[in-house]
């Protein structure tokens, strides 16, 4: 049985219980989003060959501290760092470290910043330099899964009409859904509920209703589905080593469809792929 709240009478901590938002609230969200996505806007021109990823993990550390944002992954349930940085075939929550990223890499950026208590969670894929064409390609399906997802929420759809609105465009697009992670509740807590798969069917899942705050995230793999988490207990990566991609935007469920909290103030969502 599914109970909706209020979210301003809520404990702070996930019951199981899905939170109903406020106007006020949305408020919040806009602005921990904003932040968030200027910082990954930020990124854009310094991601090139020759980057070590600890550079931008010491970037959006010092971006959240110059603007009021407290980066929320750092010392989050043992996570050492202020993004996570996944490279081609990492699919999510990689570690930044000294190793430069290389010509034809592709990156996802993963930035939560809190600010007067809300989060603001989003991650975008970046091109470094050229790249080849089958990475391009999954950028765009990617890219394109997330907002077929987007376009799924309005009040009184299921959750599981945004999972089959992605897979059902990238298994047309002979891609493959990472189905061991999701989207997920966020607002005053990081992760919150409901899970959202990113796969399903149209009548599965919690009902959607105004006010509800999530992320949707889809991973897009090139080859076959399946991850392993490596031994450091985070680094997700892809079985076959196939490259995989991701996006992320955080939501809120409004009168007639959502609201994108993170959207790039610079129209910068989807650097180096038409969209």
């Amino acid at each position: 049985m599914v109970t909706y709240l209020d979210a301003a009478a809520a404990p702070l901590r996930n019951t199981g219980q899905i939170r109903l938002y406020d106007e006020a609230a949305f408020e919040g969200m806009r602005k921990a989003s904003q932040l968030t996505a200027r910082c990954l806007d930020a990124l854009v021109d310094m991601v090139k060959p020759g980057l070590p990823t600890n550079e931008i993990d010491r970037f959006v550390f010092e971006f959240g501290m110059d603007h009021g944002g407290l980066p929320a992954t750092l010392n989050y349930r043992g996570f050492k760092k202020s993004t996570c940085t996944s490279i081609n075939h990492v699919v999510c929550h990689g570690f930044p470290d000294d190793k430069p990223l290389r010509e034809g890499d592709i990156v996802n950026i993963d930035v939560t910043f809190i600010v007067d208590g809300w989060h603001g969670d989003s991650s975008r894929m970046y091109p470094v330099g050229q790249i080849k064409r089958a990475a391009e390609r999954l950028l765009e399906v990617t890219h394109e899964s997330l907002m077929r997802g987007i376009a799924a929420v309005k009040p009184g759809a299921r959750t599981g009409a945004i999972g089959h609105a992605i897979q059902s465009y990238a298994e047309a697009e002979r891609c493959s859904v990472v189905r061991d992670f999701c989207g997920h509740g966020v607002g005053q807590i990081f992760h919150d509920s409901p899970n959202i798969l990113h796969y399903g069917s149209p009548n599965e899942g919690v009902e959607l209703r105004k006010g509800m705050i999530f992320t949707i995230e889809p991973m897009i793999n090139l080859g076959r589905p399946h991850v392993k988490v490596l031994s450091d207990g985070w680094t997700a990566v892809t079985r076959d080593r196939s490259l995989s991609a991701q996006y992320e935007h955080s939501v809120g469920v409004t009168d007639n469809g959502c609201e994108i909290f993170t959207t790039s103030p610079a129209g910068l969502f989807a650097p180096g792929i038409s969209v």
